[in-house]
């Protein structure tokens, strides 16, 4: 199963009239059916979320999933459900799987240096499954489908939680275990990918260089280390594979492309989430602000250092002389209002939240944010409101139910505890412990609440079916 994910903010680019792109292979295969493919995407999903440690910080997330998006604008996918997956690991690797499953270490934004190296590895990815290839590569081997995806999935757990040379070499079993099939591409679709990946970089204002960029810095890398890391045993590089990544990027316009920003400010969150520890942290922070390179990028990552720190208020004195840089930016705007709350500035960060949400309905952080301001302040039902909002906005996100389960308790709404409960369940495979909690609201309902008990009882039908499937 092979690499992908996340990005930045993008603009689009004419196409050039005089590259030619690649043949594409069969992208409406019948060996699997996009019906299949779902199916085993919405499996492994589940298992993901139920064993592998993933990022529920609503900053980071949303900068994945909105970059996600604007790429795929981009890159022809048949289905434009996608679901990001963020991975709390350092670990270099990311994934793309049947169904639309996209996921990324956070270590990949270690190891990428701008938004150019980043959005090629995605943009590889979202080739491999704009094309099909996991169905083009499984012909004889349909009964080994999930038993591939098992073994993936158990390797996951450990290079999650294990990390270092354990989790490589269990991920790389399970590569070996599908080295022929439906985890591991083929060489001949591997260069597929590249191809349509330049051309989706190029047609997406982005630096076609950046993916050879990409292989060249993690091929020097880790050259010398006895085991690579996953994404290199899933997409091993050659020198002859790098060539032809910069011979392809050379058949279009050579521009000046600018950095992202927004993905330099996530880069640096990144690397103070990995830091040996919070002072660590700070130190580093502080030297790159007295070197004087990238300033903002520096002052950032100092004000969220201090912050991780249990200085958030000094954080907040090291952040207010940028605000006028990044007034246009959300990601700085949710940054900010984070620090208030941390700094137990609750009034200030509540007014300062309501006016971003004017100019940004219902958006995911700032709406995550302010549920968690809320809450600080006591004000659970206010803030129960927020995420049932939330909730209907974002149903596959099992980290808002999880949060809705734990503000509505501390609500005393015990009927929406068990009611997001059920969702969360239900997002981890947990049919049985999901159907228990739809029973449970079920008998709190008020017998006049017609409409509630219609939805209970549809929902409770459906997890007995789901149930059913299963045995």
């Amino acid at each position: 199963m092979n690499a992908c994910i996340a990005l930045a903010p993008l603009a689009a680019a004419q196409e050039s009239d005089n590259v030619e792109l690649p043949e594409l292979g069969d992208t409406t295969s019948g060996i699997v059916s996009i019906s299949e493919e779902r199916r085993l995407g919405k499996e492994l999903l589940r298992q993901v979320r139920r064993q592998v440690p993933t990022v529920n910080d609503p900053i980071l997330k949303y900068f994945a999933e909105v970059s996600l998006y604007r790429i795929t604008e981009f890159a022809n996918l048949p289905d434009a459900g996608l679901f990001p997956v963020l991975i709390d690991s350092s670990e270099l690797n990311a994934f793309a799987a049947p169904g639309g499953i996209v996921g990324i270490n956070l270590g990949l934004l270690l190891d990428a240096q701008d938004v150019h190296e980043f959005s090629g590895v995605l943009a590889h990815e979202l080739a491999h499954l704009s094309q099909r290839h996991f169905a083009r590569g499984i012909e004889a081997r349909r009964a080994s489908m999930f038993r591939d995806v098992a073994a993936f999935v158990a390797a996951l757990v450990v290079a999650a939680t294990a990390g270092g040379d354990a989790g490589i070499a269990a991920l790389g079993g399970a590569q070996t275990l599908s080295a022929a099939g439906s985890m591991r591409y083929s060489r001949a679709l591997e260069g597929e990918a590249d191809r349509i990946a330049i051309n989706t970089m190029h047609k997406a204002g982005l630096d076609p260089m950046g993916i050879s960029r990409m292989f060249e810095r993690m091929q020097q890398r880790y050259r010398f280390r006895r085991t690579p890391p996953a994404y290199l045993l899933s997409h091993p590089l050659s020198e002859e594979r790098i060539a032809d990544t910069k011979q392809q990027a050379t058949r279009y316009p050579q521009l000046e492309y600018s950095n992202s920003r927004s993905y330099q400010m996530m880069r640096a969150r990144t690397l103070v989430r990995y830091a040996e520890s919070p002072q660590a942290a700070v130190d580093y922070w502080q030297r790159k602000v007295e070197e004087g390179s990238q300033p903002h990028i520096a002052r950032y990552g100092l004000a969220y250092a201090l912050a991780m720190n249990d200085k958030a208020a000094h954080g907040l004195d090291t952040l207010r002389p940028m605000q006028t840089a990044f007034d246009d930016s959300l990601l700085f705007a949710a940054s900010q209002a984070e620090l208030m709350i941390k700094a137990g500035q609750l009034d200030q960060a509540l007014s300062f939240l309501t006016r971003q949400l004017i100019l940004n309905p219902d958006n995911a952080p700032l709406s995550m944010l302010k549920a968690q301001a809320l809450t600080a302040d006591e004000r659970y039902a206010e803030a129960t409101e927020v995420l049932k909002r939330q909730s209907v906005l974002h149903p596959e996100d099992y980290d808002v139910w999880f949060e809705l389960a734990e503000t509505a308790g501390l609500a005393d709404d015990t009927m929406q505890v068990h009611m997001a409960r059920a969702e969360f369940f239900a997002l981890t495979g947990d049919f049985e412990g999901s159907l228990k909690q739809l029973e449970f609201a079920a008998k709190l309902a008020n017998p006049a609440q017609f409409e509630l008990l219609a939805g209970l009882s549809q929902r409770i039908r459906d997890l007995r079916g789901a149930i059913a499937a299963s045995r």
